[in-house]
């Protein structure tokens, strides 16, 4: 990261920034292909939440939520990580990649901490109620191309050329592209996720104790809720390019104007379920947003923020965040806007730019693609200074 963007954060932040850089990806120990079998303490699975429900005259569980844990034998941190999945997607994403590596699970239990994955709600092994959750949303083939397989080819936001780093060509018949199509899942659609996640979530929360909550994308909206109900036991939050930006969403159009504004996605800014603020709201609409007069660069979106007093979010305010933006992904023209607003927010969250940390070519997926192992170094090493584990 550039001294300038260092200089618009937090001290602490930009200490721990400064700190990264100065270790450089190439420092932190990386996982081989030829790693040794992990040493496990405990190793399985269990169901969180769900309710019994009755549907023409028998009885279902819906709600549950499948969570599997690693347990390392040498447990060097105090606080797991719980990882929380993406749209489209289950925890699969965390515990491999298409090219047959080890995923960020292994990556953080061979380096001292308990992991717990989830399957959110109604997506892998937590299974699908069509008559609770409603009808399903499907992904396609053709919309990951355009978003993180092949995004170089469509070109449909200005940093969509940089990517390098999918292990494949991006093509149907590609065999990494068949493993990451193949793991495409129906979802409940976009804001009742959300709330039946987390209920989910809070039930994990009860039964695990403190814990760090590392979220990417759609799950992003259920890290910001569950530590914001929980910021006892959260003590940290990794936002993997959370979903975004505040309130509403981009329609990416390609050169020259590649933005506009799209329709109201996350009305309570981070999430389309209730968090906290201070002065309360009763709900989303109370929030006033105002667009800023323009762009930060060219290659940005426009961002929208609370007009001033801007209220504050408070429990968010009470533990160290994250978040982690990839150069050639579609998060990066409009991930500023969410740091941002969490800074107008009362929130001094770091902001890993991971081109400013030498690590290029990423999309979206990132801890699917080829240098997936320095980016969780990153983040290792970020948790490493704001979450300390035993000495």
């Amino acid at each position: 990261m550039k001294p300038a963007s260092i200089a618009k954060l937090s001290l602490p932040a930009a200490v721990l920034v400064a700190a990264i850089l100065a270790i450089g990806p190439a420092r932190v120990t990386q996982a081989a292909d030829d790693d040794p079998p992990l040493n496990l303490a405990r190793d399985g699975f269990f169901y969180v939440g769900g309710k019994p429900t009755n549907i023409n005259g028998h009885t279902y569980i819906a709600g549950q939520m499948y969570v599997e844990m690693r347990i390392p034998a040498r447990q060097t941190h105090p606080y797991p990580i719980v990882m929380v999945h993406g749209g489209t997607r289950s925890g699969a994403n965390w515990t491999g990649t298409p090219d047959g590596r080890e995923g960020w699970a292994q990556y953080f239990v061979r380096r001292g901490y308990a992991v717990y994955v989830v399957d959110q709600p109604g997506r892998g092994r937590s299974a699908y109620v069509p008559e609770v959750y409603g009808p399903p949303r499907f992904a396609d083939a053709e919309s990951a191309q355009r978003r993180y397989l092949q995004q170089e080819k469509f070109k449909q936001w200005p940093q969509a050329h940089l990517h390098t780093q999918w292990p494949g060509t991006g093509e149907i018949d590609d065999p990494a592209t068949r493993q990451i199509i193949g793991s495409f899942l129906p979802e409940i659609a976009f804001d009742k996720q959300q709330a039946i996640t987390h209920e989910a979530m809070l039930a994990l929360a009860e039964r695990i104790g403190p814990f760090i909550v590392l979220m990417h994308s759609q799950g992003g909206p259920i890290g910001w809720a569950i530590a914001d109900a929980r910021p006892d036991l959260v003590k940290a939050v990794v936002a993997v390019e959370p979903n975004g930006p505040p309130g509403r969403t981009v329609q990416f159009v390609g050169a020259p104007e590649w933005f506009k504004d799209g329709q109201v996605e996350l009305p309570y800014g981070l999430a389309a379920i209730p968090i906290t603020y201070s002065p309360a709201i009763k709900d989303g609409t109370e929030l006033k947003w105002v667009r800023e007069d323009k762009p930060d660069a060219p290659d940005l979106v426009t961002c929208w923020k609370q007009a001033e007093p801007a209220r504050q979010l408070p429990n968010l305010q009470k533990m160290p965040i994250v978040v982690v933006t990839s150069e050639a992904s579609y998060h990066a023209p409009y991930d500023h806007c969410t740091v941002k607003f969490l800074q107008q927010a009362g929130v001094k969250p770091t902001w890993l730019k991971l081109g400013d940390l030498g690590i290029k070519g990423n999309s979206h997926n990132m801890m699917q693609e080829k240098n997936s192992n320095e980016i969780a170094a990153a983040i290792y090493q970020w948790l490493e200074k704001a979450v300390p584990g035993k000495q």
